[in-house]
């Protein structure tokens, strides 16, 4: 049951970001050209496990995003937080599909299930 729950709250969380980046009208062309990026903290595993896994998990914490969207708010700056809602976007997308945050053991495994 617990599994199922951060799927779908992944889903919630995507939906209402993409409902959001919408509503502001901004470009969809930088949505998708920049959904994938926080992927790229993967290559943290080409030095080892534990480095892979604390840089993976650095880019797939809602913690980071949700901070720059404030000072984005506060600082008026319309382009970061658009790029901090693709942010939220991404990790709420790879939560639906079932991409959790490493453990330094193995890459595939997630608090979310073994990928």
């Amino acid at each position: 049951m617990s599994k199922s729950l951060l799927h779908i709250e992944g889903l919630i969380v995507l939906l209402v970001t993409i409902y959001f980046y919408a509503s502001m009208d901004w470009s969809w062309w930088l949505f998708f050209l920049c959904l994938l990026v926080p992927d790229i903290s993967m290559l943290g595993y080409v030095i080892n496990n534990s480095i892979g896994s604390t840089i993976y998990n650095f880019g797939h914490t809602y913690v980071i995003p949700l901070m720059l969207i404030i000072l984005s708010i506060v600082l008026n700056q319309d382009k970061m937080l658009a790029l901090s809602m693709i942010w939220i976007a991404h990790i709420g997308m790879d939560r639906t599909i079932g991409y959790g945050l490493k453990y330094p053991s193995n890459f595939k495994d997630t608090h979310l299930q073994k990928v």
